[in-house]
């Protein structure tokens, strides 16, 4: 059976659901088909959120990680208006155009019961008080969605969505070429094929891999991202509460004295809970938090990464992330958890160690010894960043402070591509953090609109 689209796009995250809502909003006659691979948003049940399992159960495809609304549907959904951080979109278009862009996606999210609320880091206290100890904190503004609040806008996007394009949820895009004008797609264990005039590629970060493959494949030159691995503080929630009652989410980046390398904190949780994710069988860690103060713990918990960029012959962040996570996989069947104290004295955290905590996990983690997955680069890194941020919230540096691990942002290799997020391929673009452009909520989101305007424009012409 054969279809033919003026547009098609592989994902269903983000970056993939603005740029379909601005193509139909702008041209109901538009036919447009999204291709995700997951679940829709009404189908995604993580066995581990819905209490029916402690640890991962490795299901076929992770609600967590993939589905209509991509990785971030389960996140606490924090929205940052800012072309500082999040990604790399000011590479192609402005500062200026960026943030018109997150503006112009902010007020969708609005409509559809966004929180009017948002905290900013501008004149703040806390900045002031980090650069005495080396510490730089980001500035943006942010709103909190909030986990359930994330989950609520993005029902109405699929409701919006679903009768004016056409969905194909739970199908994978095997092959993609281009043909004559346009573009042929194949669809995994189906006859089916999908024609069209244009090709956007959303794949997120799930299937950043898969994509960095196939583009290597039709020649396209490709440029290896930076690869952040870390683990996931978790501290009570009373010791980074002067932080986050101010900015909600500080955004710390640090250059370490014994090796020069930048480590920042990311994804900032305040009485959130620390949630595993599943990427192609690789368990990894993460974190969120709800608004409604009845779904609140008693901890704070957020990432710390050292970031490092490599250089040629290196070309495979995601497989260099993977393999640090999979030792932790090895030792502790997913997870791994370590208190502060014990990783400084150079001994493991047991069962008994940890139920003596003061700190209560939120996450059934196992317990282990970080120092036998984390590179020593790495952990000499984090260990240097902790007692920092000792300064500016003391007791971070407690021995009951929780280390989870491994935490890895897997980013694509970034392609090569125009101002347009086009690809050398014409009529086929990038976008989203599957493509390499993006690393957060309001830039992929606002790159899927500005490649939905390009096409637009070139279909009105």
């Amino acid at each position: 059976m054969n279809n033919k689209y003026d547009v098609a796009i592989i994902g269903g995250g983000p970056s993939a659901i603005y740029a379909a809502f601005e193509l139909v909003s702008n041209n109901p006659t538009m036919r447009v088909v999204m291709i995700e691979e997951g679940h829709d948003i009404y189908h995604r049940q993580c066995p581990i959120a819905m209490k029916k399992v402690t640890h991962c159960i490795n299901c076929k495809v992770c609600d967590i990680m993939r589905g209509f609304g991509g990785a971030g549907a389960f996140s606490d959904g924090k929205y940052n208006f800012t072309s500082e951080f999040g990604g790399w979109l000011n590479e192609y278009i402005s500062n200026k155009q960026v943030e018109e862009l997150i503006d112009y996606v902010d007020a969708i999210n609005l409509s559809y019961g966004a929180p009017t609320e948002f905290f900013t880091t501008k004149n703040s206290t806390i900045g002031r008080t980090a650069l005495e100890f080396d510490l730089h904190l980001l500035h943006a503004k942010v709103r909190h969605l909030g986990t359930e609040n994330n989950l609520q806008i993005l029902k109405c996007l699929y409701e919006f969505l679903k009768d004016k394009i056409t969905l194909l949820i739970g199908k994978h895009v095997e092959e993609f070429k281009k043909q004559d004008a346009g573009f042929v797609l194949s669809l995994k264990n189906s006859a089916e094929i999908i024609e069209c005039d244009y090709l956007i590629a959303a794949p997120g970060r799930s299937g950043s891999e898969w994509f960095s493959n196939k583009c290597r494949k039709l020649g396209l030159e490709m440029i290896s991202n930076q690869v952040d691995v870390g683990v996931r503080v978790e501290i009570p929630a009373e010791i980074f509460q002067h932080i986050t009652d101010e900015v909600y989410e500080a955004k710390l980046v640090y250059r370490t004295k014994r090796y020069g390398d930048l480590v920042r904190t990311f994804c900032m949780n305040p009485k959130g809970y620390v949630v595993s994710e599943n990427t192609d069988g690789i368990i990894t860690v993460n974190g969120h938090s709800y608004r409604d103060e009845k779904l609140h713990s008693k901890n704070t918990n957020f990432a710390l990464l050292v970031s490092n960029k490599f250089t040629e012959p290196f070309n495979e962040p995601q497989q260099y992330g993977k393999r640090i996570a999979s030792f932790s996989n090895m030792l502790g069947g997913g997870v791994l958890v370590q208190r502060f104290g014990d990783l400084i004295k150079g001994r493991r955290t047991n069962e008994h160690r940890l139920a003596q905590s003061f700190t209560k996990p939120t996450l059934d983690a196992t317990p282990g010894d970080l120092s036998l997955v984390l590179p020593k680069r790495h952990l000499d890194n984090l260990i240097e960043m902790i007692y920092a941020l000792d300064k500016i919230a003391p007791g971070m540096a407690n021995d009951d402070t929780l280390l989870y691990g491994v935490e890895v942002k897997f980013y694509s290799s970034r392609l090569k591509l125009s101002a347009e997020l086009e690809t050398e391929i014409p009529n086929m673009f990038g976008i989203g953090d599957g493509a390499g452009v993006t690393r957060g909520l309001s830039q992929a989101s606002a790159s899927g609109v500005h490649v939905a305007r390009i096409i637009q424009k070139r279909i009105g012409q």
